[in-house]
């Protein structure tokens, strides 16, 4: 029974492993994707010219997908190199990913002061503007020593996890992409404990 008990535990170790680095590679390679289509828009044109673009690369991305599909189709044997492929990928993605209910006390203690450093260096970098560029924010952080090697998706993905509200379409010198808005650090962070209220309740 105890094996029986010890073997279940693993295995759903594992499930919850790879369910969790499987979303994290779905959400990167969609978030790329779409960063991808979204860059081929031009800002110097309007109407269908601007979106002509991004449309061509969807058309391209269709028939990328189709064309995998028949190759799928035609040598099923290649759905198992593609399998191998994804949990490999899954699991090296969940080593970022954490678990659910894992952070104790002094984990959320190093979760808030992480959370308001990084509020205050976004603060920094957008000096007198409304939003900062999550590109400009890597590029500060790499100038640093700091994420060589990670992508704006990688950065994206880590404030979301710390409840630093992004934005898809912060426009910064008339161009928009992901970023991070000042009023959105300037509302009170879900990681910071609220003042208690000291003005006399009105309530009858």
């Amino acid at each position: 029974m105890k094996r029986r008990l010890a073997w279940w535990a693993a295995r759903s170790s594992i499930t919850d492993r790879l369910a969790r680095g499987s979303y994290t590679v779905w959400e990167h390679r969609a978030d790329a994707l779409t960063a991808w289509v979204r860059a081929a828009r031009r800002d110097d044109l309007d109407g269908w010219r601007a979106a002509l673009g991004p449309l061509m690369r969807l058309i391209l991305l269709g028939a990328l997908a189709y064309s995998a599909w028949a190759i799928v189709r035609a040598l099923p044997w290649l759905m198992w190199l593609l399998a191998g492929w994804w949990i490999r990928a899954a699991w090296r993605a969940s080593r970022d990913t954490p678990a659910e209910g894992t952070e104790d006390s002094s984990e959320q203690a190093a979760h808030a002061l992480q959370v308001t450093v990084l509020r205050q260096l976004l603060l920094d970098l957008m000096g007198t503007g409304s939003g900062v560029h999550l590109r400009t924010v890597l590029a500060h952080l790499q100038e640093h020593g700091q994420w060589e090697g990670r992508t704006v998706t990688d950065l994206r993905v880590h404030l979301a996890r710390l409840d630093i509200p992004v934005d898809r379409g912060v426009k910064v010198s008339g161009t928009p992409t992901w970023g991070v808005r000042r009023r959105g650090l300037e509302a009170p962070s879900p990681a910071e404990p609220q003042e208690p209220s000291t003005e006399p309740s009105t309530a009858a």
